[in-house]
């Protein structure tokens, strides 16, 4: 039997709250394809970089076939195939996500003048940045706007690849393919338009929000948790540890902080033990009690 979408719930989600917001971030992507992608023939991977190569084509067969329309109809084959992957409500967000994409992409390429043109290197640069900004914002919201990464969760179901590999792949892929059609330089700009575009859309989504957690091993560690919670004034978790070699067992403390209080963590480390042994890590999103909520 097939889910049914929980509208009452769909409406009180922090995604409809925000739908203004992925609206904006639509409109910031289509724009970035409008004035410095397509018009140069940088098809930097996914479903657009895939509706680049056909549009361009059927242009030469004599016919336009619009970018945005055809995102619209792969997206939607695509999902059909993919939707168990993330439910229905995924599946409302997705489509909410390509179909703004497609709509703008279309709506705005009669009235955009291509900038830059004929400089492939700053189109590939700002392209890459404004499709950053727009796919972060996006994303950001909980919305998605299909592509590689529906093609991958496909293709990660029926194989045991991941699906961050096969999303690089794939948009590898369509570079490559778009320079029989365009040329090898502009398949070349087009992936550093992609690599660009990847990094934005990582500090948009997480750069507000990227946390550190910090591991300490310390014969110290009921002064260190101490300073910790009340000089920092963030929790700690002490967890249970026992070095193979040693044979014994002490505890280690594990606490998540801002980047800008690493600095007093090994302030703090150093003065109680110098001896310590601690270790951190990047976290992409802290959720819970002291950090943001969980969405709804």
């Amino acid at each position: 039997m097939a889910r049914r979408i929980d509208v009452r719930a769909l409406i009180k989600s922090r995604f409809v709250h925000e739908l203004p917001l992925v609206v904006a971030g639509c409109a910031v992507a289509a724009l970035a394809i409008d004035m410095f992608m397509v018009p140069q023939g940088l098809a930097a991977g996914g479903v657009t970089g895939l509706a680049t190569i056909i549009a361009e084509l059927t242009r030469r067969s004599g016919f336009e076939l619009p970018v945005g329309m055809q995102t619209i109809v792969m997206n939607a084959v695509l999902l059909l195939a993919a939707v168990r992957a993330g439910g229905m409500r995924y599946a409302a967000q997705t489509v909410v996500g390509f179909v703004l994409l497609g709509f703008f992409t279309d709506l705005f390429a009669p009235f955009v003048s291509p900038l830059a043109s004929g400089d492939l290197m700053l189109c590939a640069l700002w392209g890459g940045i404004l499709s950053g900004v727009g796919y972060g914002l996006v994303f950001r919201c909980g919305a998605n706007t299909g592509g590689s990464d529906t093609v991958a969760q496909i293709v990660s179901r029926k194989t045991s690849l991941p699906v961050g590999t096969t999303v690089m792949a794939i948009d590898v892929a369509v570079c490559a393919a778009s320079a029989p059609v365009f040329s090898l330089e502009n398949a070349l700009y087009a992936a550093l338009s992609m690599v660009l575009m990847g990094f934005v859309v990582d500090m948009v989504v997480d750069g507000a929000e990227r946390r550190r957690a910090a591991y300490i091993i310390s014969e110290s560690h009921d002064e260190i948790a101490y300073d910790i919670m009340h000089g920092l004034d963030r929790g700690v978790t002490e967890l249970s540890a026992r070095g193979l070699w040693s044979g014994r067992e002490r505890p280690m403390l594990m606490v998540i902080l801002g980047r800008r209080e690493v600095s007093a963590l090994k302030t703090i480390v150093a003065e109680h033990d110098p001896d310590a042994i601690m270790f951190i890590s990047d976290v992409t999103e802290a959720i819970g009690e002291g950090f943001k909520d969980f969405e709804r």
